[in-house]
Parts: structure tokens; sequence; C-alpha cells
């Protein structure tokens, strides 16, 4: 087979994989700030983004107040005990983990998804939801480009979406899905945390691909 002619040179191509296969949920940071023309450039990657007919429904909310990180955390850690609970055997063991830097990452990002942010339909009429997975590229995109960077990135979902949106004040219709955190590490995880910690195994490509139909013998919906 013939390589396309416009592909990337050997080095870059590599780095790009290197990045997709090295990137890790992070969860462990060092106290450091980070620069702000590298947390700029991470946000421009961000915003390139591709988005459902150009629509860029997400919103990203740059915490900076103390008393506000703390207030994120504690909406954090009150879901995590209701998390818990709610795993019944395994909650012992899933408060053992931990699920989030929010006081020790250098910078605390929320993002925010406006739903049906423009009159636009295109590509909505039939999938609204993907308002939500045009803003989960532009999170990918921002964790892409910081592993890159050599900056962590963990993305936390363990809150009231309610709770979240009245803390920062976000209009009806506009919604919070992720808090961010990013920052420097120590190191990276040499496999994704939930791997390390014993908590679960990925499951190989093959059996989650199939071909024309999905196999009426499939054991997994």
């Amino acid at each position: 087979m013939t390589d396309s002619a416009h592909r990337y040179d050997p080095e870059a191509v590599a780095a790009v994989y290197r990045a997709i296969h090295e990137r890790r949920d992070v969860r462990h940071f060092v106290p450091l700030p980070v620069d702000p023309a590298t947390l700029a450039r991470l946000l421009a990657a961000a915003h390139a983004a591709p988005s459902v007919g150009l629509s860029q429904p997400w919103r990203l909310v740059r915490i900076t107040r103390p008393a506000l990180r703390r207030a994120i955390h504690d909406l954090v850690q009150h879901e995590r005990q209701r998390t818990a609970a709610a795993l019944d055997a395994r909650g012992a063991e899933f408060l053992r983990l931990k699920v989030e830097g929010i006081l020790e990452c250098g910078e605390l990002l929320v993002a925010g998804v406006r739903d049906g942010g423009t009159a636009e339909v295109f590509g909505r009429r039939t999938l609204p939801e993907m308002d939500v997975a045009s803003t989960a590229c532009a999170v990918q995109n921002l964790w892409l480009a910081a592993r890159a960077e050599g900056l962590g990135l963990g993305w936390v979902s363990m809150f009231d979406p309610a709770a979240l949106a009245a803390l920062l004040g976000f209009p009806p219709g506009v919604r919070p899905i992720a808090i961010l955190c990013l920052g420097h590490v120590e190191q990276f995880y040499t496999a994704p945390m939930l791997v390390l910690e014993g908590w679960r195994t990925p499951r190989p490509l093959a059996e989650l691909m199939y071909e024309d139909a999905w196999p009426a013998d499939a054991s997994d919906p």
C-alpha cells in the first residue's frame, strides 16, 4: 500500500500516536503553577476541536479563587460518598481510590456545554447529544496537548451538575460536564490508574468492533 501524500513525517506521526497512548487520567499532581503561555496554547488546542455544525457548544470556566476551589472539592467529596454507597460491596475499595486532584493541580477548569446553544440543527436534529460529543472533543484536544507539553490532566465527573452550575452561576441551558484538573506531575502512570489499582482491566479492540452488523451471538449488548 502507498502512504498518503498528506502524511506527516515519521517523527511527527510517532509523536501523535505517543501522545494518544501515553495520555492518562491523572489524579496526582505537583502543586506548581502552569506557565501562562503554555495554558494559552492548551486552551487554543481545545478551542480548535471539531463541533457539530461548527456550533462550538463548549464553555470553559477557569477557577482562580481558592475558596471556590474548596467549594468544588466539597461537591466532589459529597458525590464520592454517594458513589461509594451505590457500589455496595466495592464501596470501601472505591473509597481508597484517589478520584481527583482539585486542591493540588496548578490549574482548575470547568467545562460546560450549552445544549442547543444556537438555532443550528445541522447534525443535531436527530442527534442532539452531539453538543456533549463536541465538548468532549474539546476536552480530548486539551488532554492530548497537555500530555505533549508534559502536563497531566484529569477529568472529574463526580459532582451534582445542578449544584456545580449554581455555584458557578451558569445560566439556564448550560450545564457542567467536567471538572478538569491540569498541572505538573512527578511522573505519568505507566498504565491507566484503575488498571494499576486493580479496579478494572481494559477490553481488547477485537471485542468491541464488529463488521457490517451487530453479531447475533454478542454477549455484551
